[in-house]
């Protein structure tokens, strides 16, 4: 644990001394949520169009800051030989992992936070009282886009692993009922979607935040399995060079 807390303390150093990172990370959900909320274009079902937007919106700050900009930093930082010297130190690749989701997680207190209060503004109405499964549904979103990321950061090259990451984000977001709602989907793939971690995410932040009632077995089940065997797959074959 001290091994990973000093990983943790260097990780949201490097975050913060990474100033263009961190301020893309906050302003462009914030920014899509204020455009999407304010004009009626996107479909949004049945359900009224904030409402539907502020969980998914989440959902998609989640996924871009646990899986894209963790992996795409990640990967440069193996392509500049920054992790080789932690490679001859007594951390583990299991312990960057987790070192790594945690500092995400750090992030994403502050930046869910910034969107709920956006989107009360907005005139979102939060519904129900199953916050504390919301709130282990985002920790355990970070882990499982955080543990894709750091897979194809740990293994591809910085400049394939950069043109990976943003392509995997684009599939998942288009296939992962975010801001398009899966209805809108041909019924094949809306039934595939459903095994995809943006897909559990964005359905048990809907349930959980608005008060829908949807069922929360099958994408909670859906969203442990990748948060727990991602995260083990990434620490299992993460490359220091």
């Amino acid at each position: 644990m001290k091994r990973i807390a000093l990983q943790l303390r260097a990780e949201l150093m490097l975050l913060a001394r990474n100033g263009e990172q961190l301020l893309l990370t906050f302003v462009i959900p914030i920014l899509l949520l204020s455009f999407f909320g304010s004009v009626d274009v996107l479909p949004s079902g049945d359900v009224e169009p904030i409402q539907f937007l502020v969980p998914g919106v989440i959902a998609v700050a989640i996924m871009s800051s646990a899986m894209v900009s963790l992996g795409i930093a990640t990967g440069f930082e193996r392509s500049y030989l920054v992790l080789k010297r932690l490679g001859a130190t007594p951390l583990t690749r299991g312990q960057l992992v987790v070192s790594k989701i945690l500092s995400v997680f750090c992030v994403q207190i502050v930046q869910v936070a910034a969107l709920l209060v956006l989107g009360l503004f907005l005139g979102w109405e939060p519904a129900g009282n199953q916050w504390p499964i919301a709130i282990a549904a985002v920790l355990g979103g970070t882990s499982a886009f955080a543990g894709i990321g750091l897979i194809l950061a740990g293994r591809l090259r910085a400049e394939i692993n950069l043109a990976a990451q943003n392509g995997l984000y684009l599939l998942l977001l288009l296939l992962g009922g975010m801001v398009i709602p899966r209805d809108s989907l041909p019924s094949g793939a809306s039934t595939a979607a459903q095994v995809l971690p943006s897909t559990a995410l964005a359905d048990l932040l809907r349930t959980t935040l608005n008060g829908d009632s949807g069922a929360l077995l099958v994408p909670g089940a859906v969203l442990c399995a990748w948060a727990i065997l991602a995260p083990a797959i990434a620490a299992k074959r993460f490359r220091w060079i």
